[in-house]
């Protein structure tokens, strides 16, 4: 009951604040909880930052998008999935947004993960995103983002990883947090768990 309230409060809060104009999808469960919605809009309007990069699509990236980030790429290993965010954000009329599909290839690390081909022009990013590809089978599934991506980052770069509450986030954000001495790593008790890691 405590956590229905909880995100309840974080989705009023949210509703007034973006003003939405079109239907809003569901969220919890798959997809992203209110309060971790919430973070990412403050994020977003605090830092203003020029290139979000979001690695799995959804609400998350509609509220970006809506919150006032200028440059969005969102990937996703689903086609159907990433077809249906272009969907919503044309009904929002959210500009601004690209949404790539990568499929999921097997990675030095052992685990699956996205087609880094399609990541090769990404650079100085501002505010990454981590909520794919799907770890609730395989812990690890989100590990090669920081090999991946910590070059790609700007000095002021924040990160946001979801699902924090499972051992394979959680590795994911101490080594983010390790390879970027300048920032620091905050823990927020979200339904999922979120670990936002920010310049000190």
């Amino acid at each position: 009951m405590w956590q229905s309230y909880r995100q309840s409060e974080a989705m009023q809060q949210l509703l007034v604040l973006l003003k939405f104009t079109s239907p809003v999808p569901p969220t919890r469960s798959w997809a992203a909880s209110p309060d971790l919605l919430l973070t990412l809009a403050q994020l977003v309007r605090t830092h203003n930052p020029k290139l979000v990069v979001e690695l799995g699509s959804g609400v998350s990236t509609l509220v970006v998008a809506k919150a006032g980030a200028k440059k969005i790429i969102s990937i996703d290993h689903s086609s159907e999935f990433a077809g249906k965010t272009r969907e919503m954000l044309k009904e929002h009329k959210a500009r601004g947004v690209e949404v790539r599909v990568a499929e999921l290839k097997s990675h030095k690390s052992g685990s699956d993960w996205y087609d880094t081909t399609v990541l090769k022009d990404l650079n100085r990013i501002d505010l990454l995103i981590v909520d794919g590809p799907p770890g609730s089978k395989n812990p690890q599934a989100r590990m090669p983002a920081c090999a991946e991506l910590i070059t790609k980052l700007s000095p002021k770069v924040v990160i946001v990883i979801d699902d924090i509450n499972r051992e394979g986030e959680r590795q994911l954000a101490e080594s983010f947090a390790k390879s970027l001495p300048n920032h620091v790593l905050t823990i927020y008790p979200h339904e999922k768990g979120t670990a936002v890691i920010s310049p000190k």
